[in-house]
């Protein structure tokens, strides 16, 4: 793992967390778990996404914890949650269950949120009992259902099989990231942010990302090539907000589209012009807008 994993000043540096805990998952996965703000406050989970951390949601933590408790997680394999043997959509559920259930008290309810691979761990948690005793309502961020490596436009080709193939290769890459260089920042602005996405920006997601061990990025690269979850989101029931980036390159905007068609309960989809893939970073006050429009609370006067 490279000793970068996130910036440590500025406003995309994470706070420091009231309380850490361990939640154990069914396989026996541990999961790092930090709470911020008061307990008894209004509840929010979130769930980042691939190859990111705890870390990548550092605006959001530092906007809600004034009255909200914020509960994020790392995924197994990523920040501080250890590899583990499993890697599938399956224990994606599972370890959201786990974290819910560590967290929150019985009947108690939550906003759960998710980036990425975090809103595709909201859809397969989705039609779980547990998920549906805790989620009051759901974020689905910058994510898509199925076929995400056919329609990722990371590399700059037409639609189609070659594209299908090489995107496969350099998603699924064994390759170590490295340190974070000026050209490791380039080619990471390119693949997940939008054109106009400024230094400091790039710099936080690209510490995050680099941090996050080769083997664990490759394994969910395997689990993320495969994906298909769409049966699954009749089953998303609870009343559900749609976010995206129009110059999204790995999930591009139609993902958010059809998920606002499909979705039983959709409140709402949020198209973010010129905005990227890593929409709570490039984007952190819409997005903190959303979950406080699904938590029912009122944006504070700047």
């Amino acid at each position: 793992m490279s000793r970068l994993t996130h910036v440590t000043s500025g406003p995309y540096a994470p706070p420091a967390a009231r309380r850490e805990l361990v939640a154990v998952s069914a396989d026996g996965a541990r999961l790092h778990v930090e709470v911020h703000g008061e307990d008894g406050a209004p509840a929010v989970v979130l769930a980042h996404g691939w190859t990111c951390s705890t870390a990548f949601w550092a605006a959001q933590v530092r906007a809600l914890a004034a009255d909200h408790r914020v509960v994020v997680y790392d995924q197994r394999g990523h920040g501080r949650s250890p590899a583990a043997r499993e890697y599938s959509t399956t224990v994606l559920a599972d370890d959201l269950v786990a974290v819910l259930r560590a967290t929150l008290g019985e009947g108690e309810k939550a906003v759960v949120g998710g980036h990425s691979m975090g809103g595709m761990t909201i859809m397969a948690a989705a039609g779980r009992p547990e998920f549906a005793a805790h989620a009051s309502a759901a974020l689905l961020c910058s994510t898509g259902p199925a076929r995400l490596v056919e329609e990722a436009r990371v590399v700059p080709l037409r639609a189609g099989p070659a594209r299908t193939r090489i995107t496969r290769a350099v998603l699924g890459s064994r390759a170590p990231l490295g340190p974070v260089t000026p050209l490791g920042k380039k080619v990471l602005k390119y693949a997940t942010m939008a054109p106009g996405a400024a230094p400091e920006k790039v710099e936080a997601c690209a510490r995050i990302v680099h941090a996050c061990p080769t083997a664990v990025r490759h394994q969910w690269s395997r689990v993320l090539a495969g994906l298909d979850l769409e049966r699954n989101l009749t089953l998303l029931t609870v009343p559900t907000a749609v976010v995206g980036g129009t110059d999204d390159r790995l999930t591009p905007i139609g993902h958010a589209r059809g998920l606002a068609a499909a979705l039983p309960n959709c409140t709402g989809l949020t198209e973010l012009t010129g905005v990227g893939h890593m929409t709570p970073v490039e984007a952190p006050e819409a997005v903190t807008h959303v979950i406080r429009r699904l938590a029912g609370a009122k944006e504070k006067s700047a």
